[in-house]
Protein backbone atom coordinates (compact mmCIF):
# COMPACT_ATOMS: atom_id res chain seq x y z
CA UNK A 1 0.00 0.00 0.00
CA UNK A 2 1.38 3.45 -1.07
CA UNK A 3 1.51 6.15 1.89
CA UNK A 4 -0.57 8.01 -0.11
CA UNK A 5 -3.41 5.19 -0.19
CA UNK A 6 -2.82 4.92 3.47
CA UNK A 7 -3.92 8.74 4.04
CA UNK A 8 -6.61 7.81 2.14
CA UNK A 9 -7.99 4.87 4.30
CA UNK A 10 -7.42 6.38 7.45
CA UNK A 11 -9.37 9.59 6.38
CA UNK A 12 -11.83 7.74 4.80
CA UNK A 13 -12.09 5.77 8.49
CA UNK A 14 -11.88 8.47 11.00
CA UNK A 15 -14.17 10.78 8.43
CA UNK A 16 -17.43 8.18 9.49
CA UNK A 17 -17.53 9.94 12.79
CA UNK A 18 -19.00 13.09 14.05
CA UNK A 19 -15.83 13.80 16.32
CA UNK A 20 -13.31 13.36 13.44
CA UNK A 21 -10.10 14.18 14.36
CA UNK A 22 -8.75 14.73 17.23
CA UNK A 23 -6.87 18.41 18.12
CA UNK A 24 -3.35 18.14 17.43
CA UNK A 25 -1.81 17.87 21.22
CA UNK A 26 -4.38 14.89 21.78
CA UNK A 27 -2.83 13.65 18.72
CA UNK A 28 0.93 13.88 20.14
CA UNK A 29 -0.27 12.14 23.08
CA UNK A 30 -1.67 9.55 21.72
CA UNK A 31 1.54 8.87 19.74
CA UNK A 32 3.19 9.13 22.84
CA UNK A 33 1.48 6.84 24.56
CA UNK A 34 1.81 4.61 21.18
CA UNK A 35 5.69 4.60 21.12
CA UNK A 36 5.64 3.90 24.83
CA UNK A 37 3.76 0.77 24.09
CA UNK A 38 6.09 -0.15 21.29
CA UNK A 39 9.29 0.63 23.58
CA UNK A 40 7.63 -1.63 26.38
CA UNK A 41 7.77 -4.57 23.63
CA UNK A 42 11.26 -3.78 22.56
CA UNK A 43 12.51 -3.76 25.69
CA UNK A 44 10.86 -7.36 26.73
CA UNK A 45 12.09 -8.95 23.75
CA UNK A 46 15.83 -7.03 23.57
CA UNK A 47 16.58 -5.18 26.92
CA UNK A 48 16.52 -6.06 30.12
CA UNK A 49 13.16 -5.46 31.46
CA UNK A 50 12.14 -9.57 30.92
CA UNK A 51 8.21 -9.96 31.23
CA UNK A 52 6.26 -10.82 34.01
CA UNK A 53 4.97 -14.37 33.60
CA UNK A 54 1.06 -13.53 33.66
CA UNK A 55 1.98 -10.90 30.40
CA UNK A 56 0.94 -11.51 27.25
CA UNK A 57 3.16 -11.57 24.32
CA UNK A 58 2.36 -8.99 21.91
CA UNK A 59 2.81 -8.47 18.48
CA UNK A 60 5.80 -6.15 17.57
CA UNK A 61 4.30 -5.34 14.29
CA UNK A 62 1.18 -4.17 15.48
CA UNK A 63 2.54 -1.98 18.25
CA UNK A 64 5.05 -0.84 14.41
CA UNK A 65 1.30 -0.19 12.68
CA UNK A 66 -0.36 1.74 15.85
CA UNK A 67 2.69 4.05 15.70
CA UNK A 68 2.17 4.53 12.05
CA UNK A 69 -1.66 4.97 12.43
CA UNK A 70 -1.37 8.03 14.52
CA UNK A 71 1.56 8.96 12.50
CA UNK A 72 -0.94 8.84 9.42
CA UNK A 73 -3.92 10.99 11.54
CA UNK A 74 -0.91 13.47 12.62
CA UNK A 75 -0.26 13.90 9.26
CA UNK A 76 -3.77 14.33 7.98
CA UNK A 77 -5.05 16.77 10.38
CA UNK A 78 -2.24 18.64 10.03
CA UNK A 79 -2.55 18.33 5.66
CA UNK A 80 0.85 16.68 5.39
CA UNK A 81 1.18 14.38 2.38
CA UNK A 82 3.39 12.24 4.40
CA UNK A 83 4.56 10.78 0.83
CA UNK A 84 6.55 14.41 -0.73
CA UNK A 85 7.57 14.20 3.21
CA UNK A 86 9.27 11.17 2.83
CA UNK A 87 11.06 12.05 -0.56
CA UNK A 88 12.17 15.31 1.28
CA UNK A 89 13.66 13.50 3.70
CA UNK A 90 15.36 10.40 2.65
CA UNK A 91 17.20 13.13 0.12
CA UNK A 92 18.06 14.92 3.29
CA UNK A 93 19.95 11.76 4.64
CA UNK A 94 21.59 10.56 1.06
CA UNK A 95 23.01 14.57 1.06
CA UNK A 96 23.91 14.86 4.50
CA UNK A 97 24.90 11.57 5.52
CA UNK A 98 26.42 9.81 2.33
CA UNK A 99 29.87 10.00 3.76
CA UNK A 100 28.99 9.01 7.10
CA UNK A 101 29.05 5.08 7.38
CA UNK A 102 30.93 2.57 5.52
CA UNK A 103 29.35 1.69 1.80
CA UNK A 104 28.62 -1.80 1.34
CA UNK A 105 30.45 -3.69 -1.53
CA UNK A 106 29.69 -6.06 -4.05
Amino acid sequence: MEIKEAQARVDEWISQFEEGYWPPLTNLARLTEEVGELAREMNHRFGHKTKRPDEAEQDLAIELADVLFVLLVIANEQGIQLDEALERVLEKYRTRDSDRWTPVVG
